[in-house]
């Protein structure tokens, strides 16, 4: 899997000698492999991480090796985490499976965490807006839709769901199509431009790797994918500024997804705002972004208007369908994306079950964070040795259909659960102390580690450190 994620993006094949894998399937109860696929895409990102910082340090600089534990990756991808003690219900009440009208109207996932995603559908069912009606009559009022006619006229509405298909009834999807077209990591150039120097080096904790060490990543991703790939870059050195809006909504997973960024405010709906972006985006080597297709394009940052702003940039950018076919505007999240593309309905028949099935952990989500994360270092190291601006595309639709084209662990459905809670680890935080998981990926067998704890949005100023 490594090997052809690697060789995807025309990287040297003799880097590939120098990373370590160890654990093996079954590692979670499902019978996809799930574990083998996250340990692969870490495998990169940090291998492509390692590539970059010994380019940085010339000739004769020697690359690190990497090591991946299977347990530290799925320690890392289950997401699980506590403040002062508590664990945070990752779910809104309303979020989940739900049977549409008769039995063959079909099944909808819900997705509710965000507020106005949860009032779109309830507005659309004629029921109260607001978190006080409960599941009990979001269910009733579902009897009287197909699940189709459902999805379709919620993402009319604003809300954010997603009809329960078999395999086969996706296949007959223009959009699978499409998805199946696509690369897996899409990179692409964006223009011209002059290959730009490796940034001097910064501080960082004594023995602690930082093979991107000074390189600067602007970070406008919500909710998990997005995140945790900047999150992933910041472990390996970068310097990230998360960039909130003010009125945006948060859940609780930033305490944790948030870990080794600056965290700003930035009004983009405003011109001020919009100038600040631009000058941060000036003097920036990443621009990462999760937004729905067209979102911040419609407010001058889509890539070429980047590229222009900064030659030599690498955008990358992160869409639930792909940014091809006619969803490729549609908004998404992993349960959803799952439930939509035959995931749930072949785990399901796996475990000998009626009703879809999810799979254990966010592995769309935690699969496109760590390809994105190689995505954004693969085209670093191409920027600096060839030049030009370069443009990374991560689906999470498309990291499900390779996921399915990884075959089946038969005996998975039998495996335990694991337990990983030993794993994890206290640190202080601005949201309290947390207790998570540190990233999977070891460097000449020393753990990456953040420089900076995760704090609330709009902590700091929206300026870059000096180098």
């Amino acid at each position: 899997m490594l090997a052809d994620l690697w060789r995807g993006l025309d990287l040297p094949s003799a880097a590939l000698a120098r990373v370590e894998f160890t654990g093996r399937e079954p590692s979670l109860p499902s019978s996809f492999a799930v574990g083998t696929a996250l340990q692969a895409a870490v495998g990169a990102a940090s291998l492509a991480a390692a590539e970059a910082g010994a380019a940085r340090t010339g000739p004769a600089s020697r690359a690190a090796r990497v090591q991946v534990a299977l347990s530290d990756v799925l320690a890392e991808c289950t997401g699980r985490f506590a403040l002062d003690g508590r664990v945070p219900d990752p779910w809104d009440k309303l979020s989940g499976l739900y049977r549409c009208g008769a039995d063959d109207a079909g099944w909808v996932r819900v997705h509710a965490n965000f507020a106005h995603h949860r009032d779109a559908v309830l507005r659309l069912l004629g029921l109260p807006a607001g978190p006080a009606t409960e599941r009990a009559a979001l269910a009733a009022a579902l009897r009287g839709w197909k699940a189709e006619d459902f999805e379709s006229a919620a993402a009319a509405n604003g809300g954010v769901v997603a009809a329960v298909r078999s395999p086969a009834a996706w296949q007959a999807h223009p959009q699978a199509a499409a998805v199946a077209a696509l690369p897996l990591v899409d990179l692409q150039p964006l223009g011209a431009a002059p290959a730009g120097p490796w940034p001097a080096p910064t501080s960082a904790p004594a023995g602690t790797p930082q093979p991107l060490q000074g390189m600067r990543v602007l970070d406008l991703t919500r909710i998990l994918a997005g995140p945790v790939a900047g999150r992933t870059l910041a472990a390996y050195g970068a310097e990230v500024m998360l960039v909130n809006g003010p009125g945006l909504p948060n859940i609780e997973n930033i305490a944790d997804t948030s870990r080794g960024k600056l965290s700003v405010h930035l009004d983009l709906r405003s011109a001020a705002g919009r100038d600040t972006l631009r000058d941060l985006v000036r003097s920036c080597d990443v621009f990462l972004q999760g937004y729905r297709p067209g979102a911040l394009e419609a407010l001058g940052f889509g890539p070429a208007a980047l590229a222009a702003l900064r030659p030599g940039i690498v955008c990358v950018s992160l869409s639930a369908y792909g940014h091809e076919g006619p969803w490729s505007s549609r908004r998404g999240f992993d349960s959803l994306v799952q439930s939509a593309t035959g995931l749930n309905v072949l785990e399901a028949a796996a475990f000998g079950q009626a009703e879809p099935r999810a799979l254990p952990l966010q592995a769309l989500d935690y699969g496109a964070a760590f390809l994105l994360a190689f995505g954004a270092s693969a085209a670093l190291l191409r920027q600096r040795q060839h030049g030009g601006s370069w443009l990374v595309r991560v689906a999470l639709a498309r990291v499900g259909h390779w996921l399915q084209g990884l075959g089946r662990v038969t005996d998975g459905p039998t495996a335990p659960k694991p337990d990983l809670d030993s794993t994890l680890e206290e640190e202080p935080s601005g949201f309290g102390t947390l207790r998570a998981a540190p990233h999977a990926a070891r460097f000449d067998g020393v753990r990456c580690r953040w420089r900076r704890p995760s704090v609330p949005p709009g902590t700091h100023a929206a300026q870059w450190p000096a180098h």
